[in-house]
């Protein structure tokens, strides 16, 4: 359990500011959405991030990229079946790429590339397999969305952020683990934007 909620959604924080550091374009617009529809007099809380679109496609793009589990977790048949022609007994342990599924040209446009826009079309969410799909999906889904969120919401809102020298942060991912997480460690420097002096002053 806390593999499944603490070190997942931290990898997936990490993942995201990673993205938006080497896509300054797409922190601008974030950072935005978030001034514009929360204003500058107090801090962003759960409620605000369904109102956030942009911040959420980012969210979702992100998941889509670097699915937490890049093959889900094991899930075994119950009964013979068929899967894409081949028979498969009962009781057969089975593995869903998720990693190859988000990034297959003939479903996703420019899929190695970090495109949040993408999600305008709203039917692609139906495509996202990050927390696997049906009766054995995650059951924390909905949290860890809304968690995800709001971090990543309020560190935008909190904080200026840029990546340490020109280069690009390296995306490459650890593939000795089974959770997947950048073979990095992401360092950026940040500087506390105007608001968080006001909100702290306000309880001084």
């Amino acid at each position: 359990m806390i593999i499944a909620g603490s070190e997942t959604i931290a990898w997936t924080l990490e993942w995201a500011m990673l993205n938006v550091l080497n896509h300054p374009e797409l922190l601008k617009k974030a950072r935005t959405e978030i001034d514009t529809k929360i204003g500058f007099d107090r801090l962003m809380d759960e409620a605000d991030t369904k109102n956030l679109p942009y911040l959420q496609w980012i969210v979702l793009e992100t998941l889509r990229l670097h699915p937490a589990a890049p093959t889900n977790v094991p899930h075994s048949t119950s009964e013979d079946c068929m899967l894409a022609g081949y028979d498969v007994p009962r009781g057969s342990m089975l593995l869903v790429n998720i990693w190859s599924m988000h990034r297959d040209p003939s479903i996703w446009e420019d899929p190695e590339m970090f495109k949040p826009e993408r999600f305008k079309n709203e039917k692609l969410n139906q495509k996202l397999l990050s927390f696997g799909m049906g009766r054995r999906a995650c059951p924390g889904y909905g949290l860890a969305h809304r968690v995800v969120s709001l971090a990543l919401g309020s560190m935008i809102q909190c904080f200026e952020w840029q990546r340490i020298g020109q280069e690009y942060v390296d995306n490459s991912e650890d593939k000795t683990v089974v959770l997947m997480r950048p073979t990095t460690p992401l360092l950026a420097m940040c500087k506390a934007r105007p608001i968080v002096h006001e909100i702290l002053d306000a309880f001084a």
